[in-house]
């Protein structure tokens, strides 16, 4: 196993490093380095930027219009955009179902769907869990009923993220009662615009509307954007949980959030006291572990072997990461962080305390990271898959 990068590889990095130092909006790079609010446009002007080069659809294959890159290499460039305070991609169009449309779509689901996810211009959302069908996904209850030429869609979807700003949703949605619940579940692309089609806003613990409510009320859905075959949503829905391995580690962000903890201790002059220092040395050998445990995955896949299929673990480790660098901010900061008034941040105001500028968003990041260890499979759940793995 080598975790060493080739001089391609070095030379592949400085000019992803150029390119978004040369092209990343410094506004969005700001608020993204200080954990401020990011807009629909902030995310959207992005990826656009993203769009126009082509590297959006940064994990594509060529022949979809995508670069071509090696694992490492899109690696490389999510190390490099995140160091530099590019948002996230907002992974439901180009990492989700994007892959999904590639794979098991026909031909034209693929000319119709692909060539606006790939450009930005189109913002997709994702359908899947439901009231009392989070973990057990499975369970799912909202029906899609074939009338001739159309399915007519009735339920409900929850803790959909950004989905005000959705205009396409991929949908888990139940075609069949008979035999296992898994067996029973259709992937269908469902226009938001459709009349029937509610979205309500979930106000979450930091004031903030990232997550909403869905509602399909009779809602008539084209048979044609039915994906791949009916019944069979399970197996598309492995494909796109597996696709990104290590994207779920999300290391890169933890890198990045890591030294900003130091700034924060440092401005809040807690850096100093060895015991607090001792508590962010602890955090970055595991982040440099996780690391470590990603390079791991990619060297395999780059020597052509069998990649370690540790999503479980991947996931586990880096949601437990992203809350404790927020709980240390949060202790760095002491009775500072604790305020948190939504409207007024949005105002411009920060307070009368000097390092209010920087202690402001602490709050809303501490609340906002106790959903990790819960969405994309709860820990429980990921700790059995990881036991039922070792122990068989």
């Amino acid at each position: 196993m080598d975790l060493a990068f080739t001089p391609e590889e070095q030379k592949f990095r400085e000019d992803i490093r150029a390119w978004v130092r040369e092209n990343l909006p410094q506004d969005i790079a700001h608020k993204v380095h200080n954990a401020l609010h990011l807009t629909r446009d902030d995310m959207q002007r992005w990826a656009k930027i993203l769009g126009k080069k082509g590297w959006l659809g940064y994990g594509w294959p060529k022949q979809f219009g995508g670069p071509g890159w090696s694992a490492v290499q899109k690696h490389l460039f999510e190390e490099e955009a995140a160091l530099a305070g590019a948002p996230r991609i907002v992974p439901f169009g180009p990492v989700m179902v994007a892959p999904v449309i590639m794979a098991f779509g026909s031909p034209e689901q693929q000319q119709r769907f692909l060539p606006g996810i790939a450009s930005g211009e189109v913002w997709w959302s994702q359908g899947y869990s439901e009231p009392g069908s989070g973990s057990d996904l499975a369970s799912l209850k909202t029906r899609a009923e074939r009338k001739g030429d159309k399915y007519i869609v009735n339920g409900q979807k929850t803790w959909t993220t950004l989905a005000q700003y959705g205009e396409w949703i991929f949908c888990l949605v139940r075609t069949s009662t008979e035999g296992k619940p898994q067996t029973g579940i259709s992937f269908l692309l469902i226009d938001m615009k459709s009349p029937g089609v509610t979205v309500r806003p979930i106000t979450m613990l930091d004031g903030s509307q990232e997550v909403n409510e869905v509602f399909f009320d009779n809602v008539e859905v084209p048979a044609a954007n039915l994906i791949g075959e009916e019944n069979k949503g399970w197996t598309y829905a492995k494909h796109l949980l597996s696709h990104e391995r290590t994207n779920i580690a999300d290391v890169n962000r933890a890198k990045r959030e890591l030294e900003r903890l130091k700034r924060i201790a440092k401005a809040e002059g807690v850096y100093g006291d060895q015991r607090f220092r001792d508590e962010i040395a602890k955090l970055e050998v595991d982040v440099v572990a996780l690391e470590m445990l990603v390079l791991r995955v990619l060297s395999a896949e780059k020597s052509g072997k069998n990649p370690l299929d540790i999503a479980a673990l991947l996931k586990i480790k880096g949601s437990e990461i992203q809350q404790r660098y927020s709980e240390l901010m949060m202790l760095a900061a002491g009775p500072y962080a604790v305020p948190f008034i939504q409207e007024a941040m949005e105002a411009g105001y920060q307070g009368d305390y000097v390092g209010a500028a920087h202690v402001a968003p602490l709050a809303a990041t501490y609340f906002n990271m106790r959903k990790t260890t819960i969405y994309g499979g709860s820990n429980e759940v990921q700790r059995n898959i990881v036991s039922q793995t070792v122990l068989g």
